[in-house]
């Protein structure tokens, strides 16, 4: 066995062979030596175990393809993109919301360059971060003042800290939702220090009932829209104006967590259940917290918009800072919510906007696009057809509803679908597909610019097509 392991060619001798490898030219050195040993590592359990039958079979032009693929598998980064051809169109797990154009040109301008995040440029003196977003917040959702943090779950924790920290805050049981990761609202209140008060059964809960909970040690009337669920059939709940209503007459802030932040009325498409950020604020509710990369389709955040008083009392709290907002998000929330300025600009130009309002002819002809170049390129390795389906907004928004589309159907004619699937994530450019009644499915709602050419030559490749002749 010895023999075996002196043929194993030394590291320095692998990593001069790698030098002119262009995928690994940007590569730390460091990370590339440390990868080399790993697969020498392996090399010689394979010795141990017997899979090497010759000294030869180590020859460094023999290990070369293989160390070769490893290490550029092993240093690639660990944030990579992705092609989502599920149809959810801000897929929680797939990085939600894709930005803007103009968005991604405002992170790019605040990194390569010092900016007045906190600077005032007409005193010279120190400024406010928030005032790059308040006045179009303001504008957009017609509140007094507005303030953003990192992610709508700290939006939340800052509100109920400020507001309710070791008091009652009354919400009513239907309300108290478990949002992604885990999270649940019961558990985020509890570590702002309020004191949940749960009010009303799970399906129905009355005015009377929140009547009932007020007590000395309320603080405030919290209400959570359950934007990720819906309950149908014998069902009530309180409507935002009587909560109001109710909580002014007693001297109570109302809150309203709106969940996915949609500033955009998209009734003319048939979702008309998700009410927007103006609405609720019309509404008279005193602070109201929502995201800022589903609905909205800009950066992750948790905005801020409400009373100024409260939003004033917010900004004092000392986990303000804890929580703040970044440079980066908040270039790309400006960037992002000044399209909304121009509604019809932002269905064109907000990408998570433009996809959920795709039209359905739009959509088969996409489609019908694609299958023919599958058909030319797969050949008798799949049954490739193009059918009606149903795309998901994702992000917790409308659970219920469908968006039409038209989906190309890949059968394969040996693989199964779910291993088609598994070699599809495996890709430099990993393809994320949906799999159902054992054929791939491709939505193109879903499908950037260039993304159509990327699914064609990765789903050839996964099933050995010849390339394309055009």
């Amino acid at each position: 066995m010895g023999v075996f392991f002196r043929a194993i060619p030394a590291v320095d001798r692998i990593l001069n062979a790698l030098e002119a490898e262009a995928a690994l030219a940007d590569a730390p050195r460091a990370l590339v030596r440390e990868a080399v040993g790993r697969f020498l590592d392996l090399v010689r359990e394979e010795i141990r175990q017997g899979a090497v039958v010759s000294p030869a079979d180590l020859a460094l032009e023999r290990l070369l393809a293989r160390v070769r693929a490893f290490v550029i598998q092993a240093v690639r980064p660990k944030l990579r993109r992705v092609v989502n051809a599920t149809g959810v169109v801000v897929h929680t797990n797939l990085g939600r919301s894709v930005l803007a154009a103009e968005a991604v040109q405002a992170v790019v301008q605040a990194a390569q360059a010092y900016s007045n995040l906190e600077f005032d440029l007409a005193t010279g003196q120190r400024g406010s971060r928030y005032v790059h977003v308040e006045e179009l917040l303001c504008r957009l959702t017609g509140a007094e003042a507005a303030m953003v943090v990192n992610n709508n779950a700290a939006a939340v924790l800052l509100v109920l800290d400020t507001l309710a920290k070791g008091r009652e805050v009354i919400v009513s049981r239907g309300q108290l939702v478990e949002i992604g990761g885990s999270f649940r609202i019961p558990e985020v209140m509890k570590k702002s220090g309020a004191i949940l008060r749960e009010v009303g059964a799970t399906n129905r809960t009355h005015v009377r009932d929140y009547v009932e909970a007020i007590g000395p040690d309320t603080a405030a009337i919290m209400k959570v829209h359950t934007s990720n669920y819906r309950m149908l059939g014998f069902v009530k709940e309180v409507p935002a104006e009587e909560l109001v209503a109710l909580g002014h007459a007693h001297g109570l802030p109302v809150v309203e967590d709106l969940g996915s932040g949609n500033l955009m009325d998209f009734s003319a498409i048939g979702l008309g259940q998700e009410p927007t950020a103006r609405q609720v604020v019309a509404a008279g509710v005193d602070v109201v917290t929502m995201s800022g990369d589903k609905l909205l389709g800009g950066p992750q955040a948790g905005i801020i918009v409400g009373r100024a008083a409260v939003v004033e009392r917010l900004r004092k709290n000392q986990l303000t800072r804890a929580l703040r907002i970044d440079k980066l998000t908040l270039a790309a929330l400006e960037g992002t919510l000044r399209l909304y300025l121009d509604p019809e600009k932002a269905k064109a130009r907000i990408p998570t906007v433009a996809r959920i309002l795709m039209d359905p002819e739009t959509l088969r002809r996409q489609a019908t696009r694609l299958a023919r170049r599958l058909r030319q390129r797969l050949g008798a390795r799949a049954q490739v057809t193009v059918a009606p389906s149903v795309s998901r907004v994702g992000g917790g928004a409308f659970p219920e509803q469908d968006l039409p589309t038209f989906v190309v159907r890949v059968l394969p004619a040996k693989l199964r679908a779910d291993a088609v699937r598994q070699r599809l994530l495996g890709l430099d450019v990993p393809v994320v597909v949906r799999v159902e009644e054992d054929a791939v499915v491709l939505d193109p709602r879903t499908l950037l610019a260039g993304d159509e050419r990327c699914v064609e030559q990765a789903i050839a490749s996964v099933l050995g097509a010849e390339s394309s002749q055009e």
